[in-house]
C-alpha cells in the first residue's frame, strides 16, 4: 500500500496533534472513509497475491472475486475502527506505517463480525495464530 498524500498525511498530523484524550466514535470518520479506497485496493492486492501464489492465470481470475470481498471486509475495518473508538490510535499507526495493537484490535472484530462471531470473542487469541488457523487445510 503506498503511503497516503502528502497533504492528506499533513492534514491527518494535525488533527491527531489537535485532539486531547480519547477519540470520540464518529469524530474522524471522514478521515477513514477517504482512506477506505486504498485499503480496498491494499485488501484486493494481498488476496490475489496470496491466492495465486503467483500464478499469473489465477491471479487474473481471482482480481473480481478479491475485489468483491475487499469492499466489505474495508467497511467492517472502517466502521469497527469507528465504533470502537480506536480510529486515533489506528490512523496514528497507518501514518507511521505500522500494524499495532490498536489495527490488530480492529482485525479481530471484523473477523468474529464475519465469522457471526460475537465481536470481542477473538481478542485474546494472538493474530498469528488465528492466521496459522486459517491457513491449515484439513486432510
Amino acid at each position: 500500500m503506498r503511503p497516503p498524500a502528502p497533504w492528506l498525511t499533513g492534514n491527518l498530523i494535525g488533527i491527531v496533534l489537535a485532539l486531547q484524550g480519547p477519540a470520540q466514535a464518529g469524530l474522524l470518520l471522514p478521515v477513514l472513509q477517504l482512506m477506505r479506497p486504498q485499503l480496498e485496493a491494499k485488501l484486493t492486492k494481498v488476496c490475489v497475491e496470496k491466492g495465486s501464489a503467483g500464478n499469473g492465470a489465477l491471479a487474473a481470475k481471482l482480481q473480481s472475486p478479491c475485489q468483491q470481498l475487499a469492499k466489505p471486509t474495508s467497511a467492517c475495518l472502517v466502521e469497527e475502527t469507528d465504533a470502537t473508538g480506536h480510529s486515533l490510535g489506528v490512523i496514528s499507526e497507518l501514518i507511521q506505517g505500522q500494524f499495532g495493537s490498536q489495527s490488530e484490535l480492529v482485525v479481530k472484530r471484523c473477523l468474529a463480525k464475519m465469522l457471526g462471531l460475537p465481536a470481542d470473542s477473538l481478542n485474546e487469541v494472538p493474530l498469528l495464530e488465528l492466521a496459522t488457523g486459517f491457513n491449515k487445510t484439513k486432510p
